[in-house]
C-alpha cells in the first residue's frame, strides 16, 4: 500500500536536498528549498536565486562582510559558490566547503577553483595548521556550530586551520528579534530545555528529497561573543543593515578574530 492509497502525506526520502535544490535551479533557473524544524514549521528560504547571485545583487551587509576577508580564505557552506567566485574575482586564494556533495560539484562547475566536500566539525583534521587568513560564514552559516555545547569544539576546530591574527567573517542574526508566534513558541520550548532560544533542530527539503535532520544555531551578538569566549576567537565587530532594510530586525555579521 502507498502514500496515497493511506491518504498519509509521503514520506521524504534522505538525501543531498541542497545539492538536488542547486543543481534543479542551474538547469531550470527555478527550484524551492524548505527548511523544516522538529516542531512541525516549514518555511521557503530565499532558494537558488539567493545562492547563485551575482556581487552586485547581494543584500548590503554580504557586500560590507567580505571587504573584511583578507589573504587566503576557507569559505564555509559554500553552497553554489557565490562567495568563493567573487572572492577569486578579487584575488582571493579560496578554498570552498560543503557537506553537500551536490552544492560542492555545482560549485565547482561554476568555477570555484578548489571546492571541497568537509564538514566544519572535521576542518581541523581536513587542513594543516595556520592555514587560512579569513574563515567566512556568510548566509548565516555561523548556525553551523550547531549547539551551545557544539559551537566551542567546532570554533577551536577554525581557530586551529587559521593564522594566528586571523578574522572570522560570520553571518546569523538574534533569533528573538521577531513578533512570530510560533517562532517566540519554539523559543521558549528550547529554554524549558534547556537551549538557546535560537537552537534550531532541522532539515532541508526539496521535492520528495530530505536531508538528514541537523543542528543549527541562531545566535545573537552576546551569544556569538560568549560562545567564542573559551576559544582563539574574539568578538570585535558587527556589521548590520543599513536602517530600513532590515524590517524584521535582527541580521548582522560578527567580526572576530584571533590573536588578542
Amino acid at each position: 500500500m502507498n502514500d496515497s492509497e493511506t491518504g498519509e502525506a509521503p514520506t521524504p526520502e534522505t538525501g543531498d536536498a541542497l545539492g538536488a535544490m542547486l543543481r534543479n535551479y542551474q538547469e531550470t533557473g527555478e527550484a524551492a528549498e524548505l527548511i523544516e524544524r522538529d516542531d512541525g514549521w516549514v518555511g521557503v528560504s530565499a532558494g537558488g536565486e539567493f545562492y547563485f547571485a551575482d556581487y552586485d545583487e547581494w543584500p548590503e551587509p554580504d557586500r560590507r562582510a567580505i571587504d573584511r576577508v583578507e589573504g587566503r580564505v576557507l569559505d564555509v557552506g559554500c553552497g553554489a559558490g557565490r562567495a568563493a567566485l567573487a572572492l577569486q574575482e578579487r584575488g582571493h586564494d579560496v578554498t570552498a566547503i560543503d557537506v553537500s556533495e551536490g552544492a560542492v560539484e555545482v560549485a565547482r562547475e561554476r568555477g570555484v577553483e578548489d571546492a571541497r566536500v568537509v564538514d566544519v566539525a572535521d576542518v581541523a583534521e581536513a587542513f594543516d595548521p595556520g592555514t587560512f587568513d579569513t574563515v567566512l560564514m556568510l548566509g548565516n552559516n555561523f548556525g553551523l556550530v550547531g549547539t551551545a555545547e557544539t559551537a566551542p569544539e567546532r570554533l577551536r576546530g577554525l581557530a586551529a586551520v587559521a593564522a594566528d591574527d586571523a578574522t572570522l567573517v560570520a553571518q546569523s542574526r538574534d533569533p528573538v528579534a521577531t513578533d512570530d508566534e510560533a517562532h517566540l513558541t519554539y523559543h521558549e520550548k528550547n529554554r524549558e530545555r534547556g537551549r538557546l532560544p535560537g537552537a534550531l533542530r532541522m532539515r532541508v527539503r526539496h521535492e520528495r528529497l530530505a536531508t538528514p535532520w541537523f543542528d543549527y544555531l541562531m545566535a545573537a551578538p552576546d551569544t556569538m561573543a560568549e560562545l567564542a569566549s573559551d576559544t582563539p576567537w574574539a568578538l570585535v565587530d558587527t556589521i548590520e543593515p543599513e536602517e530600513g532594510l532590515d524590517p524584521a530586525g535582527g541580521d548582522y555579521v560578527g567580526i572576530l578574530e584571533t590573536g588578542e
